[in-house]
Protein backbone atom coordinates (compact mmCIF):
# COMPACT_ATOMS: atom_id res chain seq x y z
CA UNK A 1 0.00 0.00 0.00
CA UNK A 2 1.45 3.73 -1.05
CA UNK A 3 2.13 5.42 2.46
CA UNK A 4 3.24 8.58 0.56
CA UNK A 5 1.24 11.49 1.07
CA UNK A 6 -0.47 13.12 -2.17
CA UNK A 7 1.12 16.02 -3.56
CA UNK A 8 -1.10 19.54 -4.48
CA UNK A 9 0.22 22.16 -6.45
CA UNK A 10 -1.22 25.13 -5.34
CA UNK A 11 -0.76 28.70 -7.37
CA UNK A 12 -2.20 31.96 -6.52
CA UNK A 13 -0.60 34.99 -6.64
CA UNK A 14 -2.12 36.22 -3.36
CA UNK A 15 0.60 35.35 -0.35
CA UNK A 16 -2.37 35.29 2.20
CA UNK A 17 -4.32 32.63 0.21
CA UNK A 18 -1.85 30.93 -0.73
CA UNK A 19 -0.25 30.34 2.95
CA UNK A 20 -4.16 29.51 4.20
CA UNK A 21 -4.30 26.78 1.67
CA UNK A 22 -0.77 25.63 2.16
CA UNK A 23 -1.36 25.62 6.03
CA UNK A 24 -5.18 23.71 5.65
CA UNK A 25 -3.88 21.05 3.21
CA UNK A 26 -0.98 20.06 5.40
CA UNK A 27 -3.00 19.95 8.20
CA UNK A 28 -5.02 17.19 6.31
CA UNK A 29 -1.61 15.38 5.19
CA UNK A 30 -0.85 16.48 1.75
CA UNK A 31 2.59 17.91 0.96
CA UNK A 32 1.69 21.16 -0.67
CA UNK A 33 4.36 22.94 -3.95
CA UNK A 34 3.29 26.47 -4.62
CA UNK A 35 3.94 29.06 -6.57
CA UNK A 36 3.04 32.25 -7.63
CA UNK A 37 2.37 32.47 -11.76
CA UNK A 38 1.42 30.92 -14.17
CA UNK A 39 4.98 30.56 -15.83
CA UNK A 40 6.00 29.07 -12.19
CA UNK A 41 3.65 26.11 -12.86
CA UNK A 42 4.96 25.07 -16.20
CA UNK A 43 8.31 24.61 -14.07
CA UNK A 44 7.18 23.26 -11.24
CA UNK A 45 4.84 20.10 -12.63
CA UNK A 46 8.14 18.72 -13.06
CA UNK A 47 6.89 17.40 -9.57
CA UNK A 48 4.01 15.50 -11.25
CA UNK A 49 1.95 16.49 -8.30
CA UNK A 50 -1.41 14.71 -7.80
CA UNK A 51 -3.59 17.81 -8.20
CA UNK A 52 -3.27 21.52 -9.10
CA UNK A 53 -5.39 24.46 -7.25
CA UNK A 54 -5.16 26.90 -10.44
CA UNK A 55 -5.69 30.43 -9.66
CA UNK A 56 -7.40 32.08 -13.05
CA UNK A 57 -5.73 35.51 -12.93
CA UNK A 58 -1.87 35.64 -12.46
CA UNK A 59 0.76 37.02 -13.27
CA UNK A 60 2.59 35.30 -16.57
CA UNK A 61 -0.05 32.71 -18.38
CA UNK A 62 -3.32 32.85 -16.89
CA UNK A 63 -4.49 29.78 -15.49
CA UNK A 64 -6.73 29.46 -18.34
CA UNK A 65 -4.01 29.58 -20.55
CA UNK A 66 -1.90 27.20 -18.23
CA UNK A 67 -4.66 24.49 -17.95
CA UNK A 68 -5.03 24.31 -21.23
CA UNK A 69 -1.66 23.91 -22.37
CA UNK A 70 -1.76 21.06 -19.01
CA UNK A 71 -4.61 19.25 -20.85
CA UNK A 72 -2.76 18.78 -24.04
CA UNK A 73 0.61 17.65 -22.98
CA UNK A 74 0.46 13.51 -22.50
CA UNK A 75 2.38 13.81 -19.05
CA UNK A 76 -0.07 15.86 -17.65
CA UNK A 77 -3.79 15.64 -18.82
CA UNK A 78 -4.62 13.15 -16.65
CA UNK A 79 -3.54 15.64 -13.41
CA UNK A 80 -6.90 17.00 -12.16
CA UNK A 81 -7.02 21.09 -12.05
CA UNK A 82 -9.47 23.60 -9.56
CA UNK A 83 -9.77 26.24 -10.47
CA UNK A 84 -9.80 29.11 -7.60
CA UNK A 85 -11.45 32.59 -8.73
CA UNK A 86 -13.02 34.97 -7.81
CA UNK A 87 -14.41 35.79 -11.48
CA UNK A 88 -18.34 35.92 -11.58
CA UNK A 89 -17.71 33.17 -14.84
CA UNK A 90 -15.69 30.80 -13.26
CA UNK A 91 -17.65 27.70 -13.99
CA UNK A 92 -18.11 28.51 -17.91
CA UNK A 93 -13.98 29.09 -17.92
CA UNK A 94 -13.26 26.02 -15.75
CA UNK A 95 -15.19 23.95 -18.37
CA UNK A 96 -13.93 26.15 -21.48
CA UNK A 97 -10.00 25.18 -20.64
CA UNK A 98 -10.45 21.51 -18.83
CA UNK A 99 -10.48 22.37 -15.80
CA UNK A 100 -11.95 19.38 -13.66
CA UNK A 101 -13.53 21.34 -10.78
CA UNK A 102 -13.75 24.69 -9.75
CA UNK A 103 -14.35 27.02 -6.54
CA UNK A 104 -15.42 30.79 -6.44
CA UNK A 105 -13.33 32.66 -3.76
CA UNK A 106 -14.00 33.62 -1.13
CA UNK A 107 -14.25 29.98 -0.41
CA UNK A 108 -14.78 27.55 2.84
CA UNK A 109 -11.82 25.78 3.12
CA UNK A 110 -13.66 22.90 4.43
CA UNK A 111 -16.14 22.83 0.97
CA UNK A 112 -11.71 23.08 -0.44
CA UNK A 113 -10.73 20.10 1.36
CA UNK A 114 -13.84 17.99 0.62
CA UNK A 115 -13.01 19.19 -3.31
CA UNK A 116 -9.61 17.92 -3.06
CA UNK A 117 -10.43 14.63 -1.78
CA UNK A 118 -13.32 14.19 -3.95
CA UNK A 119 -10.58 14.96 -6.98
CA UNK A 120 -7.78 12.92 -5.23
CA UNK A 121 -10.08 9.98 -5.03
CA UNK A 122 -11.87 10.13 -8.04
CA UNK A 123 -8.30 9.87 -9.78
CA UNK A 124 -6.98 7.11 -8.39
CA UNK A 125 -9.76 4.61 -9.36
Amino acid sequence: MDTKPKTILVADDDKAILESITAILNLSGYEVLYVQDGTSVLQAIKAQPDLILLDIQMPGHDGSAVCRQLKRQASTKDIPVMFLSASMDVAHKAREAGADDYLEKPFDMSILQEKVFTLLNRMSL
